[in-house]
């Protein structure tokens, strides 16, 4: 029953991941993080094919190894975290809003800077 979790796991964590790909506030590392520690708990070939995967396989990869982050991805989260601030800004959110978005997405920011390239 525990394996069959952690598949379960996984799997939603990497159909969340590639739907991050796509939707810029979602964002795709941290599902395939959470997919491969599941997978290391339920499913030694998924996590195979995940870490040895062309795309995704580097990142999850570097972060395993060194707690690192590329600059390339630092640089697309920033920026998307920029781009919903000042798109909430631009629609009108309230100020208890944006002040939690700032807090939140600025605490994210922080986090993703200082981890090592």
């Amino acid at each position: 029953m525990g394996k069959l979790f952690y598949i379960l796991l996984g799997w939603s964590a990497v159909a969340l991941g590639l739907l991050g790909v796509i939707l810029p506030v979602l964002p795709t590392t941290p599902f395939l993080l959470v997919a491969a520690f599941a997978f290391g708990k339920g499913s030694p070939r998924a996590r195979a094919w995940l870490i040895e995967h062309a795309h995704f396989g580097p990142a999850i990869q570097d972060w395993e190894e060194r707690g690192a982050i590329s600059r390339r991805a630092k640089t697309l989260a920033v920026s998307m975290m920029t781009l919903v601030f000042v798109a909430s800004l631009i629609l009108g959110a309230t100020w208890w809003v944006l002040l939690a978005q700032a807090t939140l997405m600025g605490a994210g920011a922080v986090f993703v800077l200082t981890r090592p390239d």
